[in-house]
């Protein structure tokens, strides 16, 4: 395999090469015969399945059904984020005056040029990092089709291919929840609200995870009307210290967030959309002229027949997995977020690598999420990795907890924005590092050093002591490894 070759985006690369047997010349689609491996999904999961399994020396059939790229590039995180970051710009234009002196102004011109660009910008990714990628790949057979599960294999139109050694990596798609009138009311999903033929007036974003901040706020800061509704709090997976305080910034920027409550049902009325909710006991109406459903994901296992190879699934409809990724019929795969687990690209590129090996050469592999870091493209944003105070708990630990607010952080005085805050998790007695909880601009950019430090079982003391840049960030986490012994504002600059 030629070395310059530009893997998937996502797709973890290794350099060790392991034996299989001779299959003779070269491609799939040259050679014909019995693949060594059928994957079935054509998005990023299944790009690193096939591409590890090639690096393997592994012949391969890659079934892809629908646009090619799957959902990151296509519908999910290029176009979300890239529209994300121009509603910064717009925020942070208008917010300069908080330096002195600096008035600053900027609106929305042109809503549909910002849409083509994004689209551009979609179809250039999906056409260097998929499209043409599999020419250069001679040991991938690309299938296009709906695969499903038979006596005889898998089947994609009038093809059979053996279901030995199969990963699967179908996705999930936006999930409907149990609404009473839903069905009636024409509702948005994460993909059809980033390509809206025009901006409505108003928003009611219906989930409070990580899809309803991301895009509620966003198009807040379009000028949109936005109200957030949810059952239990805003990002519930994650601290609820930064879940208040994420809520708090919400409606400082004008966003309605209502939480604790139940659906009733939503009905179309002539000006929109009306949910009726229980909320404290009462009955109450939230009016909108559209509604954005963001209230999870559900598996694409329609149409696979997953029953014909004993496939078993969850009640969500998720593929049941092994620690292995293995499924309940054996040389059977399954990675991303079909399983329903972490549903996260990396997290899915990583798990179908790690599918494809095992697959391919027994069960050496295991999948571990411990250190996946979790990133919320609000403003400020949301990181995680480890666990939570509660969850460490929970597990066992004598845990302890100290937080760093942003205003103790020198970064964020220069920059006059203190929003958000640092909590680490130790293990109380050695200090083991057990989870990092940061809400800051930018604070994805900050949580991989709390990756690798739990990674390698450092603790508080070992972060206190290391050296961070000054004016950063980051930096924050060395005055949080620092509050577990002392007080930090009684520190100077720079002083540990």
């Amino acid at each position: 395999m030629d070395a310059n070759i530009v893997h998937d985006c996502c797709a973890p690369t290794h350099n060790r090469t392991l034996e299989l047997k001779d299959h003779g010349c070269g491609s799939v689609s040259a050679a014909g015969g019995t693949p060594d491996l059928v994957v079935v999904g054509a998005g990023s999961a299944g790009f690193s399945a096939a591409i590890r399994a090639g690096e393997l020396g592994a012949k391969v059939v890659l079934i892809g059904h629908g646009t090619i790229g799957g959902t990151c590039v296509n519908i999910g995180c290029v176009p979300s984020k890239t529209l994300i970051r121009a509603a910064e710009a717009l925020h942070h234009a208008r917010s300069a005056s908080r330096f002195a002196g600096i008035t600053g102004t900027a609106e929305l011109t042109d809503w549909h040029a910002l849409v083509a660009q994004k689209d551009s910008l979609v179809s250039a990714m999906r056409t260097a990092k998929y499209e043409e990628l599999l020419p250069r790949y001679d040991h991938i057979r690309y299938v296009a089709g709906a695969a499903r599960f038979t006596k005889g294999g898998l089947q994609v139109a009038d093809e059979v291919f053996s279901s030995e050694r199969v990963v699967i990596a179908t996705g999930a798609a936006p999930a409907m929840p149990a609404i009473s009138g839903l069905a009636a009311v024409p509702w948005l999903t994460s993909t059809t609200a980033l390509s809206l033929e025009k901006l409505p007036k108003s928003l009611l974003v219906i989930g409070g995870g990580v899809i309803g901040c991301e895009l509620g706020q966003m198009f807040a800061r379009f000028g949109v009307q936005v109200t957030i509704v949810c059952r239990s709090r805003l990002l519930p997976g994650f601290d609820p210290d930064i879940s208040a305080a994420l809520a708090g910034y919400l409606r400082e920027e004008g966003i309605e967030v209502r939480c604790s409550l139940a659906y009733a049902s939503i009905r179309q009325t002539e000006q929109g959309v009306a949910l009726r909710i229980f909320a404290d006991g009462q009955s109450h109406e939230l009016n909108a002229e559209q509604v954005l459903v963001a209230t999870g994901r559900t598996p694409n296992t329609a149409g696979l027949d997953l029953e014909v190879a004993k496939i078993a699934m969850d009640e969500r409809g998720s593929i049941v997995v092994d620690e292995h990724l293995g499924t309940t019929r054996a040389g059977i795969y399954a990675a991303g977020d079909v399983t329903g687990r972490d549903e996260y690209v990396y997290m899915a590129a990583y798990g179908a690598k790690l599918a494809a090996e095992n697959a391919l050469e027994g069960n050496g592999r295991r999948y571990d999420s411990r250190t996946m870091p979790e990133v919320v493209f609000t403003d400020p944003q949301v990181a995680s990795v480890g666990l939570t105070e509660a969850k460490a708990r929970h597990a066992g630990y004598d845990a302890k907890a100290m937080t760093v607010a942003l205003d103790q952080v020198p970064r964020a005085l220069a920059a006059r924005d203190t929003r958000g805050l640092i909590k680490l998790v130790a293990e109380a007695e050695t200090g083991l590092l057990l989870g990092a909880h940061i809400l800051a601009p930018e604070g994805g950019d900050s949580i991989q050093t709390a990756v690798l430090a739990i990674k390698h079982r450092l603790t508080v003391k070992d972060l206190a002591e290391t050296l961070f840049p000054y004016l950063t960030t980051v930096e924050g986490m060395k005055l949080a490894a620092l509050s577990f012994g002392k007080d930090v504002a009684l520190l100077s600059c720079c002083a540990g």
